[in-house]
């Protein structure tokens, strides 16, 4: 299996754990707002959708990561020299691999701490469940950012950085900001 196809199939799997989160965080803040909205409250509502949107947010941040959609300056980047860039996108592509594999580590020592503790609302639900999002979230972004590495070293190399939100708009339609808008005269 070559580098693009394992990329490929692992944006997919991201997608995938995305669209599931979405869907059941949906569902549920829907049956919290229906329960409550007849007088029966759900006691485990608020913290089970917490623990949801966190979950979202961690494997979303992988799929960004993939994607090249999170924070970052292009043009500043793309202002400096070739061997400049270079040499900037290897310390920030070691700090970014750094931050993540401490942040991955420290999650697991904090599923070690929570031991046998479960949810306040859930008892039953392990604690070390509900986090296990911290640890697993920034495994698959380094694993992102691994994937992605050889187009970012190409791009640093060649000629810079796109933006990846310009691009998806770009790839989807999005008229350029000099084209006339429909259904207005000049």
């Amino acid at each position: 299996m070559n580098l693009a196809s394992l990329r490929a199939a692992f944006e997919w799997l991201l997608e995938t754990i995305v669209i599931v989160l979405v869907c059941a965080l949906t569902l549920l803040v829907i049956a919290g707002f229906a329960f409550r909205y007849v007088g029966y409250s759900l006691s485990w509502y608020d913290e089970t959708a917490s623990v949801g949107l966190v979950w979202l947010t961690y494997y979303g941040s992988a799929l960004a990561a993939l994607k090249g959609a999170h924070i970052g300056v292009p043009g500043f980047v793309n202002a400096m020299p070739p061997r400049l860039r270079v040499a900037v996108t290897i310390i920030a592509e070691a700090c970014v691999f750094i931050f993540f594999i401490a942040l991955a580590w420290t999650g697991v020592q904090v599923l070690v701490v929570l031991g046998g503790d479960g949810m306040v609302s859930l008892p039953w639900v392990p604690l070390r469940l509900t986090d296990s999002a911290i640890p697993i979230g920034a495994a698959l972004f380094v694993i992102a950012e691994a994937l992605r590495l050889p187009q970012i070293m190409r791009d640093a190399r060649g000629g810079g950085f796109v933006d990846a939100e310009f691009l998806e708009a770009m790839s989807h339609g999005a008229p350029s900001p000099s084209a006339p808008k429909k259904g207005k005269r000049s």
